[in-house]
């Protein structure tokens, strides 16, 4: 499987890169970005690692051809907020540059089936844009969502509890946003109900939330840009896809009528196969947990009508 990086020169496609050797699946990855020094240098430190790894292909430019035969296309490249700007001014730069990514793409030879796999943010509205654009067909474009948002989640009650992080199992749905929900209605430690863990209290887990929804502007803060858990995200998502797993992750994709939600695309829990979205499940939540979702998926409508 050839996997391609748009943006793979920046901190997140590198380091999706790394994981991506690291997990030894996909067999080549391409490198595009703007700085070719900095592609062709990131392709040049990976291959110094291939007699360690896996036997894989690593391949860069600042040109698009270097995409052709792709079977996965993963979107990284974005740009960060400037001082005094707002959100919604980031927005449409970002959709801008993003709608010329997805023209240059349409120039480019994706094997039948390809894949589309947007991280860039706002994640939800470029993966609406993409879906609509009509590069490829819609179960073919996914957007990373809240697969970091849920990892994230899980980490940090993990150290609350004390306990092996792969063991937690609670999702974050929604929006990779302000209007993210957790859903604790169904979380679960080893099994058993979250509730009945000893340190459990609604207060304390929410106030896990509340930092997991900060996290990202906190690493930001403290070493300038989130890295490395969105590139072990970005990781099971295009394994799922490599391996045709059917894993269940929160990715995000286009709704058609899950929990009532409709024409926007946001995260619900989703099995992740070679053809894409596999199939959207619809997970039991509480009424609180439902509105929540609804008014996720309205904010990020409210976002979508205002751009330029």
């Amino acid at each position: 499987m050839k996997v391609s990086i748009i943006g793979g020169g920046g901190r997140v496609g590198s380091d999706a890169a790394y994981a991506l050797q690291l997990g030894g699946i996909v067999r080549e990855i391409a490198l595009v970005d703007m700085n070719a020094d900095m592609a062709a240098g990131e392709a040049l430190d990976l291959r110094h690692g291939a007699a360690l790894t896996a036997h894989q292909k690593f391949t860069s430019s600042n040109e698009y051809g270097v995409v052709d035969g792709s079977d996965c296309v993963v979107i990284t490249a974005g740009l960060r907020r400037k001082p005094d700007e707002t959100r919604l001014e980031l927005v449409n730069r970002n959709v801008s540059l993003f709608r010329g990514i997805l023209d240059s793409l349409k120039g480019v030879k994706l094997n039948e089936g390809a894949i589309i796999l947007v991280v860039s943010n706002p994640v939800d509205i470029l993966t609406n844009l993409a879906t609509t654009s009509g590069l490829v067909p819609e179960k073919q474009v996914l957007g990373l969502g809240t697969v970091l948002d849920t990892c994230r989640f899980r980490s940090l009650l993990a150290d609350h509890f004390n306990v092996n992080a792969t063991d937690v199992k609670a999702l974050i749905l929604g929006e990779h946003g302000d209007s993210m929900v957790p859903i604790l209605s169904s979380a679960t430690v080893g099994g058993v109900p979250m509730s009945s863990v000893p340190g459990y209290t609604p207060d304390e887990v929410q106030g896990v939330f509340e930092f997991t929804r900060k996290s990202g502007a906190e690493v930001i803060r403290l070493k300038g840009g989130a890295g490395r858990a969105v590139g072990v995200s970005i990781k099971e998502v295009v394994e799922a896809i490599a391996l045709n797993s059917e894993k269940v992750l929160p990715v995000s994709s286009l709704q058609r009528g899950t929990l009532g939600i409709s024409d926007i695309s946001l995260s619900l829990p989703t099995k992740v196969g070679r053809s894409g979205v596999v199939e959207v499940l619809e997970p039991a939540v509480s009424g609180q947990e439902r509105e929540g979702l609804h008014k996720s998926a309205q904010s990020l409508k409210d976002v979508l009508s205002q751009l330029a």
